[in-house]
């Protein structure tokens, strides 16, 4: 043992059996992370997504990739612990400096990966919540809220690795007070029908199985909701706007 004991004290050695212990855990904490992430249903939640499919084409998946991570932020540590304990650079202020901003940098990455999905996530439940709007400006509603999240998620991840927090404030409130504008202008008509179909639902001047005359179009009512107005005669269904039917009148026909 007292043979050994000058090795032992060498800081190349303490240093190489660091970066094999760091090597080992950063090895099953990914595995382990990986794991708990199947288990959890992440694979299904992330299934379909596009990120998720980029994954696959280069041969990986979102849940390797979140595990991976975990793996390598612990080999990156387990290195720069190597490098400082042998002593082969001046470390002090690098380490001070590495150690601040790689959890940070882990921390983006994750929140860039978990806007991705959640981006999806919101479209696809949009576009589903919109399905029966049959009103043409709907359909920006949902690529509108997907750039919307991923927006947000990159101003969040630059935040995390330093980008001046006030710029992103001032970029946010730029983008917020354009997507009123741009929203406003372009969806003049879908708040128009939206407005007036709060009135139609509060008010009920017509309601389901009445016969009713909107402009040229005649028939009997069979759901009205928020945006539009469905009704029908013999041979067809009419998707009226709620906004027509305040624009044309209704005539409710008698028997």
């Amino acid at each position: 043992m007292v043979a050994w004991q000058p090795l032992l004290d060498e800081p190349a050695v303490i240093a190489a059996a660091v970066l094999a212990l760091g090597l080992v855990v950063g090895y099953l904490v990914g595995r382990l992370n990986e794991e708990l992430l199947s288990a959890s249903g992440v694979p299904e939640t992330v299934e379909g997504t596009p990120f998720e499919r980029t994954a696959q084409s280069i041969g990986t998946s979102t849940v390797e990739i979140v595990a991976r991570l975990s793996s390598w932020f612990i080999y990156g540590i387990a290195v720069l612990t190597a490098i400082h304990i042998a002593q082969l650079l001046d470390t002090d202020a690098f380490w001070l400096r590495v150690t601040e901003f790689i959890p940070q940098l882990f921390i983006a990455v994750l929140v860039l990966i978990l806007g991705f999905i959640v981006a999806d996530k919101s479209e696809l439940i949009v576009s589903e919540y919109l399905r029966g709007v049959k009103l043409p400006e709907v359909s920006v509603i949902p690529k509108l809220v997907k750039y919307s999240v991923l927006y947000v998620t990159f101003i969040i991840a630059l935040g995390q690795v330093g980008v001046h927090v006030l710029a992103l404030l001032i970029l946010l409130t730029v983008y917020a007070v354009g997507v009123v504008i741009v929203g406003t202008v372009a969806f003049k008509d879908f708040l128009v029908s939206s407005a007036a179909g709060i009135y139609l639902l509060l008010n009920q001047p017509y309601g389901i199985g009445d016969e009713i005359r909107v402009g040229d179009q005649t028939g009997i009512v069979q759901e009205v909701d928020l945006f539009v107005t469905k009704i029908e005669d013999d041979s067809e269904e009419y998707i009226v706007p709620n906004r027509k039917v305040f624009e044309d009148g209704v005539v409710r026909m008698r028997d």
